[in-house]
């Protein structure tokens, strides 16, 4: 715990944005688990994010950027540092406009569904696939969003990061080092913008793709319970929910968390669920997979803090 009040009152100083201390996680992450963090901040501004990192890593206190909390898990003993949430920088402009490309800038906290409904309006192409996402750009690029055979690096053209020496760097597509549902970046690094190469199309296809692809979610996803998203990386051979069905896992539950009878590569909250019921849960997966299909199956969902 930061109970230094010369730490807590600097730090309140320099964010304008939502200062809290001690502040339980399972208030703010997709799932509805996780303990007490040291410190929540939200900097207003890319300078007031340089300056808090610039704290921090001055007093020694480690910190994770965070954006909506969607594919995070929060291990029961909370998290000792600073959970940076960047849901504050939110801001999304038109950069260029080449003939039928158009370039967009958005900030790391603006939300993806944002992003889909600006392209919907301008009638611009390339966002469909990220159409129920419920992440934000800066965790979007950093896991390397995607679906339906498209992925984030698919139509990014730069990206905006803060490095370890707090210096705004851009970053062109060619040097970025994506994976499947990863960006390699430096460490302590942090994405403060991305821009997006969309291209103009027809309103109406890109509406109607859009509703397509939100009905199939609806279909095929846990949607009316906490959930973290898709908990499993994708193995070559096979999806991942497939391999979880096919062994009957489904359905299977460890206190309130329980493996979607819906999609096997979902884990939901029924109610009162610990991250510690999901943790033995994934683990129960992992082993099971291994033994029978002798596959290891990793984790997409990010964990962090102390049992």
């Amino acid at each position: 715990m930061i109970k230094d009040q010369g730490i807590r009152d600097k730090i309140r100083k320099i964010a304008s944005g939502q200062v809290i201390f001690d502040e339980p996680m399972y208030l703010h992450t997709s799932m509805g688990v996780g303990g007490k963090t040291d410190i929540l901040v939200s900097p207003g501004t890319v300078e007031e994010l340089k300056s808090i990192t610039a704290y921090l890593a001055e007093c020694n206190i480690p910190f994770l950027p965070v954006g909506n909390c969607t594919n995070l898990i929060v291990r029961d003993g909370g998290y000792r540092g600073a959970i940076i949430s960047l849901k504050s920088l939110e801001k999304i402009e038109l950069e260029e406009v080449q003939g039928e490309n158009v370039y967009i800038c958005a900030e790391a906290g603006t939300f993806l569904s944002r992003l889909i409904d600006l392209s919907i309006r301008e009638s611009l192409s390339g966002m469909e696939f990220c159409a129920g996402i419920p992440g934000s750009v800066g965790g979007g690029i950093k896991m390397n969003a995607g679906a339906y055979g498209r992925e984030l690096k698919d139509i990014v053209k730069k990206v905006s990061l803060i490095n370890s020496d707090g210096i705004v760097k851009e970053i062109p597509r060619d040097d970025l080092q994506f994976e499947y549902r990863n960006l390699d970046l430096p460490e302590r690094s942090i994405v403060v913008s991305a821009t997006f190469g969309l291209r103009k199309g027809s309103k109406e296809k890109i509406q109607e793709e859009v509703l397509e692809i939100l009905r199939t979610r609806r279909k095929k996803h846990p949607l009316n319970y906490r959930t973290a998203g898709s908990v499993f990386k994708n193995p070559r051979s096979m999806p991942a929910g497939k391999i979880i069905e096919e062994l009957g896992l489904k359905g299977f539950h460890v206190g309130d968390a329980e493996i979607s009878k819906i999609h096997g590569n979902f884990i939901i909250n029924l109610g009162k669920a610990k991250a510690g019921d999901i943790l033995t849960l994934i683990d129960t997966v992992q082993k099971t997979v291994l033994k029978e299909r002798r596959i290891p199956l990793e984790p997409e969902i990010k964990i962090i803090g102390e049992d």
